[in-house]
C-alpha cells in the first residue's frame, strides 16, 4: 500500500472547506481515513476503482447510539437502509469521476426511507464526520468537506447531460411509470418534457458561464422530443386537435400535467433568449405554440377553490386529480415567473385568484 496525504484549509467569504488528498495504489480490506469535521457536511472526492468497491462515511449524529454509516457502493442499487447503515449505489467508477454528496440529505433520505412516495420526516442531524472507510482496489483523491459545493454540482450535472444525451436529443428515463388507472404504463426509455426543459435551462446556464458551445449545442438538440407526438416516442400531445402540449408524462391518452408543461416552456424560453437568431427559430416556435396553449387552457385547471394537477378527468371521464397545496403553490410560482416575461394579464389574474384560495377564498356561486 502506498499513500500520501495533505490537509488544506480554505476560507472565502462564508465558504469554508477542508481538502485532504489521498493517492492509493493498493487497498487492504478497509482503509480508514480520520476526518473529524464538525461544521461542514458536503463531501466531494475524485474516485477510480479497478474492482468493486465502496466509500463509506462514518457520521456521528444528534441521535443517541452508535454512528450512522453512509455507504457509496459501485452498484446500481438506488438506496437501502438497514440498522444504522445507509447504502447508495453510485454505479461503476472505472474511470476518474468526481462524486459530490450532501451528507445531511443522504442521512435524512436513508432514515426516512419508506415504501411510499414521501420520505418520512426526521429530526436527526449530522454532528460530526468521523472518518472515511475505503474498500476495493483503486484510487481516491481530492477529498473535500465544505459548506457548499453548488458550482461543482452544477457543472457535474451539466457535463453528465452532455455525455448522456442520446441521438434523439433526449435523456431517456429508464424506469416504468404508471400514472394511474386508464393510462398505459410508460415503459423504460420514455422522455419527459419537464426533464427536457430543465436540462435545457441547466445547459444554457453552463454555456453563459463558460461560453463553451458544447453546452449550447446540447440544449438545442434537446428540442427533438418536443417535435414528435407521444405515440412516436416524443412528448407532444394536442388538446382538442388544436393546442400543442408538451407532456411531463407522454401517456396514451394524454394526461396534460400543468406544472411539467410550464417547466418545459421555461426551458424553451431560456434557449430562445440565448441562442443566435438562426439557431433559436425552432425553439422560439415551440415556445410560442406552447404559450398559446397555456393561455387558452389554464382556466381548465381552476376548481374555484384550488387547482388541478392534470386533465385526466377530461381525458378519461374520471374524478379530477386535485393538486396538493404544494403543487398549488408551485402553479402560482410558475405563473408569477411567466408574468415577469409575458405581459398578458391572464397570468397576473390567475396568480391573484389562486393566491386567494390559499387563504380560504372561493369563486362566486350562483
Amino acid at each position: 500500500m502506498v499513500l500520501h496525504a495533505c490537509a488544506l484549509e480554505k476560507k472565502q467569504g462564508l465558504f469554508t472547506s477542508r481538502t485532504i488528498c489521498l493517492s492509493l495504489t493498493e487497498t487492504s480490506e478497509a482503509l480508514s481515513l480520520t476526518l473529524g469535521n464538525s461544521k461542514d457536511f458536503i463531501i466531494s472526492f475524485d474516485l477510480k476503482f479497478t474492482s468493486n468497491g465502496s466509500v463509506s462515511v462514518v457520521l456521528e449524529t444528534t441521535e443517541k447510539g452508535p454512528p450512522f454509516i453512509i455507504h457509496y457502493v459501485t452498484s446500481t442499487q438506488l438506496i437501502a437502509f438497514k440498522d444504522r447503515d445507509i447504502t447508495y449505489g453510485i454505479g461503476p467508477r472505472t474511470t476518474w469521476t468526481t462524486v459530490t454528496r450532501d451528507l445531511l440529505t443522504d442521512l435524512r433520505k436513508g432514515i426516512g426511507l419508506s415504501n411510499t412516495k414521501a420520505v418520512k420526516a426526521t429530526k436527526t442531524m449530522p454532528r460530526r464526520v468521523v472518518k472515511l472507510l475505503l474498500r476495493g482496489r483503486g484510487a481516491i483523491d481530492n477529498i473535500t468537506i465544505s459548506t457548499t459545493a453548488h458550482m461543482a454540482a452544477f457543472f457535474a450535472a451539466s457535463d453528465w447531460l452532455v455525455r448522456n444525451q442520446d441521438e434523439r436529443g433526449g435523456w431517456p428515463i429508464m424506469v416504468t411509470r404508471k400514472l394511474g388507472e386508464g393510462f398505459r404504463p410508460l415503459e423504460p426509455g420514455w422522455y419527459s418534457a419537464m426533464a427536457q426543459g430543465q436540462a435545457m435551462s441547466t445547459l444554457v446556464r453552463a454555456y453563459l458561464l463558460t461560453r463553451d458551445e458544447t453546452y449550447l449545442r446540447a440544449a438545442l438538440r434537446a428540442t427533438g422530443p418536443y417535435k414528435l407526438p407521444s405515440e412516436q416516442h416524443g412528448v407532444k400531445a394536442v388538446f382538442m386537435n388544436k393546442y400543442d402540449w408538451y407532456e411531463e408524462y407522454p401517456t396514451m391518452p394524454g394526461s396534460f400535467v400543468l406544472n411539467g408543461f410550464i417547466y418545459s416552456l421555461i426551458g424553451l424560453y431560456d434557449l430562445t433568449q440565448t441562442a443566435g437568431d438562426v439557431d433559436r427559430r425552432e425553439a422560439a416556435q415551440l415556445y410560442s405554440r406552447g404559450m398559446e396553449s397555456l393561455k387558452a387552457m389554464v382556466p381548465l385547471f381552476d376548481t374555484g377553490s384550488g387547482t388541478i394537477y392534470d386533465l385526466r378527468h377530461f381525458m378519461l371521464g374520471t374524478a379530477p386529480n386535485l393538486a396538493r397545496w404544494d403543487y398549488h403553490t408551485t402553479h402560482i410560482n410558475q405563473l408569477q415567473l411567466l408574468a415577469s416575461i409575458d405581459d398578458s394579464p391572464i397570468f397576473k389574474d390567475f396568480v391573484k385568484r389562486w393566491k386567494s384560495y390559499l387563504k380560504g377564498g372561493r369563486a362566486k356561486h350562483n
